[in-house]
């Protein structure tokens, strides 16, 4: 049997390429949409794709199945369970609890484990020249390292009501099924830490049934059903609000993108003509060379492993954006975007210092001239940082409005008074400061240590 985990840094998501290497045959499991990985994986080892499978209709990145499909002619398997407005809208082979999928001398059981999702199944992976037990089971979004998927993302990102409470349910259900599996069973989830599927992904790639049984939190209230749904849905990461648009897109008929696009490096004329139309400039530099000289009316969204998650909150997937990026990063960041399907790159620039426009500096703050600010009546400190992190431990008289729905809630922000932005380290305050100038705000300093500076420096939180 072949192997092999591909993980995604920059959304925490793992896929799969399985293969029987007596046959050839191979099967891809939950695939990105930059599919060349896949087919580089099969051609370097003399195998065939002709499967694909996937474990639920994703909300967090843009499957590639269609595209793996129409390149390799292979099948798709996807689920037919769960409910009748929630299935995939266009042709496949359709998945029922039971279902068998032969790949070569190797088949995958279809197990249903509703509760992330209604139509959320796991495979059960059986090496049949090795043996007739399961070896592996990979659980999507429903059995993670540590932590279980969260039943509450069809409402929250998808906007269907009373979902979760029926998901709480079933995913109490769903549990006992995974726990009557065999102790040595391999687990290969669909995420791992930094997921916002879960709160609290293990950083390793795998663990095992027994394992999950003994440590993940979700087993130990197993037997109490309002414990456990207390616990599950307390503390949930903020959603991002393309996870919505992933929901729809995964699930009906789309464009297709075969290729990594190679975007246009913009002449000056051309970017100053975009930029005068109202075209979206995201500067994906660092915050601290950001913070030096930026664009007026630009986005600082750094281009690390967290850029695709803030372009999925902050920009409009109808309008047109450019990129501030180095050419040698470009195919990086292009592809960071294809994963959730923000194919609406217009171009990039390199240098903004040659444009003849008036450049704009951050005016970041010490942690003394932030103690200077704290507790004054005409200044407002607003923490961007998420929800639990806020009620965690803030500073006394700090404001929350989360950086990821800081354009939704201007009129929280006073112009009035002397706006101070922290977050943890500079980086989300650095993307607040942004758009806040974007839209208007002028009287803005950003405290870029944070909340972990203030704690090292002994100051009290609440």
């Amino acid at each position: 049997m072949f192997f092999q985990h591909v993980y995604d840094k920059s959304l925490a998501q793992a896929s799969y390429v399985i293969g029987c290497q007596a046959t050839g045959e191979t099967v891809v499991i939950d695939a990105q949409r930059d599919i060349d990985v896949y087919l580089r994986i099969a051609d370097e080892n003399n195998l065939r794709i002709t499967h694909i499978a996937e474990t639920h209709i994703h909300a967090d990145f843009l499957c590639g199945s269609r595209e793996l499909a129409s390149v390799t002619g292979a099948r798709m398997y996807l689920s037919d369970e769960g409910d009748a407005d929630w299935q995939y809208q266009f042709p496949h082979e359709g998945l029922r609890d039971g279902d068998v999928i032969k790949v070569g001398n190797l088949s995958l059981k279809v197990i249903h484990t509703p509760g992330h999702t209604s139509e959320s199944i796991c495979f059960l992976l059986i090496d049949h020249p090795a043996t007739d037990k399961p070896v592996m089971v990979f659980t999507g979004d429903f059995i993670f390292v540590g932590d279980i998927g969260r039943p509450d993302l069809l409402e929250k990102a998808a906007g269907l009501v009373g979902t979760k409470e029926a998901g709480v349910k079933q995913m109490f259900q769903s549990l006992k099924k995974f726990a009557r599996l065999p102790d040595y069973i391999q687990v290969w989830p669909g995420h791992g830490a930094g997921s916002a599927c879960g709160k609290a992904l293990g950083a390793v790639p795998s663990s095992t049934v027994g394992y999950e049984k003994n440590r993940n939190w979700a087993f130990r209230r197993h037997n109490d059903e309002q414990a456990f749904a207390d616990y599950l849905l307390a503390d949930q990461p903020e959603p991002p609000t393309y996870f919505a648009m992933m929901k729809h897109l995964n699930k009906v008929n789309r464009p297709l993108l075969i290729e990594v696009p190679k975007h246009p490096k913009l002449s000056r004329a051309e970017f100053l003509a975009a930029y005068q139309n109202g075209l979206i400039i995201v500067d994906t530099r660092n915050k601290i060379d950001y913070s030096r000289g930026f664009i007026p009316g630009s986005l600082n969204i750094q281009g690390n492993n967290s850029f695709s998650t803030w372009c999925g909150w902050l920009l409009d997937y109808q309008r047109q954006f450019i990129l501030v990026a180095e050419e040698d990063g470009m195919e990086d960041l292009t592809r960071k975007l294809m994963r959730i399907g923000m194919d609406n790159m217009y171009g990039y620039i390199s240098d903004i210092h040659d444009l003849g426009l008036n450049l704009e500096t951050v005016d970041v703050i010490s942690i003394e001239e932030f103690e200077a600010y704290v507790g004054k009546e005409d200044v407002q400190i607003v923490d961007v940082r998420g929800a639990t992190e806020y009620e965690a431990g803030h500073i006394k008289g700090a404001h929350h409005v989360f950086v990821g729905t800081l354009q939704d809630n201007l009129d929280k922000i006073s112009k009035d008074k002397q706006i101070v932005i922290h977050c943890q380290a500079g980086d989300r305050s650095t993307i607040a400061y942004s758009i806040l100038k974007r839209n208007g705000f002028n009287k803005i300093k950003n405290y870029a240590g944070g909340m972990k500076e203030w704690k090292q420096k002994g100051n009290p939180v609440i």
